[in-house]
């Protein structure tokens, strides 16, 4: 199924009026009543939290508790513990690592460790982002961590941690990048106490025990399922009136089910619609209801970035415009925001949040726009945000109702409903703790809306996770680095895959994917070996040759096609620029028309050098598919597209020529970093090559990609 794409008319003079009226159904009385800011109060840990930090000085700790529960205090309280142990002038102090999958989630927890413990005290290392990191405590992205921990086996050396927090542990069932986390757990040395924090966690229980049995010691398993702030799950009638979503919603031991009036609108053969077909609801008449009963700010979930973005255009200056002092102080507060680059100055969709205090936020915006919209959002100046559904996942800027437009979501490919893990972690941003008594989950009614399904999510438990261990090329030459294969085969078997085999319909699931014994996962790790030896970078008896020493090190994208390529000599030597679109290539994930891209006036260097590069890839790229690997389409559009940014050329031009948004475009570009960054560290094996890397590197890091 595609996104769809609405269009969006400001002005539909001729077409029929939906009138949307506020009012609320008596029986919300009592409940707005409860709407309001709590009493300021010192503050006083809850028992879950006090006994995950008591159980973290002396074992392994899994938290499970609901979003804005206090997890985040659980790890600074944990970590200061750690850090107030050193002693001055000792040679050796003790530090804390924490790992977060998303590099937004990063960067505000380095904002928020800085401000506790002092900037000199904390360090952040993402893959485009390198400070302080020395630091006592270092904030940064589970892949760096893995990375790290592949260094350490590799010397021998002991990792310089006293403490790993892992923060969203959900992700170990991530598809994409589960294996990270698995691999992190199974490698990180017992010395080291591991502290797991999670909102949606199924199985909880297979988690601790997994660490367990892998560590040989207490994993303390801490859940809380109270929300600190409770949530009220609503309807909004297309005429504008707010009724209960469910029934029983709150009673103990009685299933929740919709409400009869919500049941009514759905038996009506003929019932009112919210808007126009194909068009997206007027939404400042949705913030003028929300506004009459208290309930903004809001964050609206949206299927697409395109309704993200048309939905700012359909609200309007009335509500702002009613506070003027407000409104001015947004536009004092974005003009500080915006002040550190001269595009977000003049960013497109600035005006818009000034006139209407709501804003767009999603994946295609720049990560500097992104940041200005969170700023605002969390410091109380909008009064409504519009995102997808990825938001959700990780970024703190709760508001006192969240509006849900969607039971489901697109996941890269498909449209799929949303699994109530998903659905918990959008509603877990309705209530502010501390500043809301009572947080509100409304459901919108619509052609994409399920709402039997969406009544399901709101008290259905978590998703059990799945184990992710899955074999590449980058895993197996750095294991090699340290492991004989027998003794890679012995790591495997402490994956969570291995302990799930015999536990019930997990189990089944282990068996089905994994084999009875992980034969599957084994056999996958001999054809890989056996490729690179075939490839010259791992002898017969399994060691690393010089090829797949410095191979290891490339902890990037498509590894062994960037090996084979500098083996080679494939890649341009003494052109950074030309460089640096090259490796875009080996970076970008979209589908591209190369045949409609070689008829435009491009450079002829850089058209040459990219069809000499495929070209001599092509016999590689064959070898690899025959053996049933991936072996990923180079396209030139990426690579024209980052050619022309590494010249100088402005960046509204730039991105007006590409097919890239905003944000697609930069992180493409701070991809591309990475990988070149990978390639810099090669000085001893390619001096010529790693100082183009260098130079490289310079020429596509700039504003408004990166801030400084």
């Amino acid at each position: 199924m595609k996104t769809r794409k609405y269009k969006i008319r400001r002005k539909p003079d001729n077409e029929k009026k939906i009138l949307i009226k506020p009012d609320a159904d008596i029986e919300l009385n009592s409940v707005f009543s409860r709407i309001g800011v709590p009493e300021k109060r010192p503050f006083l840990p809850d028992s879950f939290q006090l006994k995950a930090l008591d159980a973290i000085k002396h074992s392994d700790c899994l938290v499970t508790a609901p979003t804005g529960a206090g997890k985040t205090w659980i790890a600074e309280r944990a970590a200061e513990a750690i850090i107030e142990s050193n002693q001055p002038n000792s040679t050796q102090n003790a530090k804390v690592w924490y790992a977060t999958p998303l590099k937004a989630l990063t960067n505000s927890i380095y904002g928020q460790f800085s401000k506790t413990f002092g900037k000199n005290r904390v360090g952040i290392l993402t893959g485009d982002t390198k400070e302080n990191a020395d630091a006592s405590i270092i904030i940064g992205t589970t892949e760096i961590l893995r990375n790290q921990l592949y260094d350490a086996m590799h010397t021998g050396e002991d990792l310089n941690c006293d403490l790993v927090i892992l923060d969203e542990a959900h992700y170990l069932g991530d598809e994409e990048r589960g294996v990270v986390w698995e691999e992190i757990i199974i490698y990180l040395p017992v010395r080291i106490p591991v502290l797991m924090l999670s909102a949606t966690i199924g199985n909880p229980d297979h988690i601790a025990g997994w660490l367990e049995a892998i560590r040989g010691k207490k994993c303390h398993l801490i859940q809380e399922s109270r929300r600190p702030v409770p949530l009220y799950p609503l309807f909004f009638h297309p005429s504008g009136t707010l009724q209960p979503l469910l029934k029983n919603a709150h009673q103990p031991g009685k299933t929740a089910l919709l409400h009869k009036k919500t049941l009514e609108f759905l038996k009506d053969p003929s019932p009112p619609e919210i808007s126009l077909p194909g068009r997206l609801p007027r939404f400042s008449d949705i913030l003028r209801v929300l506004k009459q009963f208290d309930l903004l700010p809001a964050i609206f979930f949206l299927k697409s970035r395109s309704d993200c973005d048309g939905a700012i255009r359909l609200c309007n200056t009335h509500l702002i415009s009613a506070q003027p002092e407000r409104k001015a102080a947004l536009a004092k507060r974005m003009g500080e925001l915006v002040s550190i680059t001269p595009h977000l100055e003049r960013h497109a969709q600035r005006e818009q949040v000034e006139e209407t205090a709501a804003a767009s936020h999603h994946s295609g915006h720049l990560p500097a726009w992104k940041v200005v919209v969170e700023t605002l959002m969390s410091e109380g100046l909008l009064d409504a945000m519009f995102a997808t559904s990825t938001v959700a996942a990780g970024v703190n800027f709760p508001a006192r109702s969240v509006v849900i437009l969607n039971s489901d979501r697109f996941n890269g490919s498909d449209f799929l409903p949303l699994t109530a893990s998903e659905f918990q972690q959008m509603t877990g941003r309705a209530g502010r703790r501390g500043m809301d008594n009572i947080g509100f989950a409304i459901l919108l009614p619509g052609k994409f809306m399920d709402l039997n399904h969406a009544a399901r999510m709101v008290s259905a438990p978590p998703v059990d996770i799945q184990s992710q261990i899955r074999i590449d090329f980058s895993m197996v030459l750095n294991l090699l680095l340290s492991h004989s294969p027998e003794q890679i085969r012995g790591l495997l078997k402490k994956s969570f895959a291995s302990y799930m085999l015999n536990r019930g319909k997990q189990g089944k699931y282990a068996r089905k994917v994994y084999g009875y014994e992980l034969e599957h996962l084994w056999e996958d790790f001999i054809a890989h070996l056996d490729f690179l030896q075939e490839e010259g970078f791992v002898t017969e008896d399994g060691s690393l040759t010089d090829d797949g020493i410095w191979a290891s090190k490339l902890r990037i994208d498509a590894p062994l096609m960037v090996a084979y390529c500098l083996k080679h000599g494939l890649l341009p030597q003494n052109d950074p620029a030309l460089f640096a679109a090259i490796m875009a290539s080996f970076v970008n994930e979209k589908e591209f028309d190369d045949e409609s891209m070689l008829k435009h006036a491009l450079p002829k260097l850089l058209t040459r050098e990219f069809l000499d590069l495929r070209k001599g890839l092509r016999p590689f790229a064959g070898r690899l598919i025959r053996k049933g690997f991936d072996a990923p389409n180079l396209y030139l559009q990426p690579a024209a597209t980052i050619f022309s940014w590494a010249q100088n050329e402005p960046w509204e031009d730039v991105v007006k020529r590409s097919v890239f948004a905003e944000g697609d475009l930069a992180r493409l570009i701070l991809r591309t970093g990475e990988n070149l960054r990978q390639i810099a560290g090669l000085t001893f094996q390619f001096p010529e090559i790693a100082k183009t890397s260098e130079e490289a590197i310079s020429l596509i890091l700039k504003e408004p990609v990166v801030t400084f």
